[in-house]
């Protein structure tokens, strides 16, 4: 009697096995018998798969990405003309100033919306109120250079101010000593680019 009850008991954990199989293939059979009836369309399915990552392969090897187009000259002219503001077309001269320091490409634009209404109130060639507004340039491309390399920290007499890094310090220095909301103004115009 011992000898049967040892016997049913293995034959209970055996059925008690192949059940909790049965469960766990359940998710999977569809899939297995879908492979075992379809042959062909799994090896098509499988030959295409290898194919999409032998491609992904070759092309993060030997292509590269897409470069997309700089598009911030373009961003600076467009808002300068829908403003009917003089200082549209000068877009890629104000990039150009601030990719050779590594400054905010919005922020002389923003200046000179502030400072002049994007050129519509400026003397002498001075869209930003540098010195004052008093400081005469020849054109405006070397109004945006000058100022720009100011700004950038380039000029001995007015790096003490402007080297540093920060936006906000530079927009401090520049004429938030008189107007405390002068920073605050210019970032806000910048989001506007």
């Amino acid at each position: 009697m011992p000898r049967q009850k040892k016997n049913s008991r293995a034959q209970n954990s055996r059925t008690r096995s192949r059940l909790t199989l049965k469960k766990k293939s359940f998710l999977f059979r569809p899939i297995f018998n879908f492979a075992r009836h379809h042959v062909y369309l799994s090896a098509l399915l499988t030959l295409l798969l290898a194919l999409l990552v032998i491609n992904l392969a070759y092309f993060i090897t030997f292509k590269t990405f897409p470069i997309l187009p700089d598009t911030r000259a373009l961003r600076i002219d467009t808002y300068f003309t829908t403003q009917n503001m003089p200082l549209a077309g000068h877009g890629k001269t104000f990039v150009a100033v601030a990719d050779s320091c590594g400054m905010d490409w919005r922020l002389l634009p923003a200046i000179a919306v502030r400072e002049s209404s994007g050129g519509k109130r400026m003397m002498n060639h001075n869209p930003f109120g540098w010195g004052g507004a008093q400081i005469p340039f020849d054109s405006i491309e070397h109004a945006i250079t000058e100022v720009g390399r100011n700004l950038c920290g380039d000029n001995p007499r007015t790096s003490r101010w402007y080297a540093t890094s920060s936006t906000q310090k530079k927009l401090y220095y520049y004429n938030g000593t008189v107007i405390p909301s002068y920073p605050d103004e210019v970032h806000w115009i910048m989001k506007q680019f």
